[in-house]
């Protein structure tokens, strides 16, 4: 059985994907990848994702420059959770999140509020911009 097959899929045939950087144990964000993505991953050790809202793949980086190297990927117990150990790659720190920090979870509840915990490391409008990686 090829290990793809192994996934269970939802309805749109998706799965949902955590990127941890492998260094820190930091959780990154969450994603989403469908077959073709998951296997484009394994074939180049990069993560590819699948972005819901343009309904295309997404090569994590391909227009900020925050490439992922992908060391290991792991699946939950109920095969219906990826979890990539990443490097994140392109700024240092690594920026994983569109806003500009390291991790997509910057917010932390305290008291009945989201309290921002990250800075922004980097501009978000000086990252995006269509160059090949």
């Amino acid at each position: 059985m090829n290990f793809i097959d192994t996934i269970k899929w939802d309805a749109q045939g998706l799965v949902p994907v955590i990127a941890q950087e492998r260094s820190s144990g930091d959780v990154l964000m969450l994603a989403w990848m469908n077959r073709e993505a998951l296997q484009k991953t394994a074939e180049l050790g990069r993560a590819v994702y699948f972005s819901r809202s343009r309904n295309k793949l997404w090569f994590k980086g391909e227009e900020s420059g925050h490439v992922q190297t992908v060391h290991e990927i792991r699946l939950d117990c109920d095969a219906d959770v990826v979890l990539l150990k990443v490097t994140q790659i392109g700024h240092t720190p690594g920026i994983a999140c569109h806003t500009g920090r390291h991790s997509c979870f910057f917010r932390v509840h305290e008291n009945g509020e989201w309290k921002v915990t990250e800075p922004v490391l980097k501009d978000p409008k000086t990252m995006y911009h269509s160059k090949p990686v």
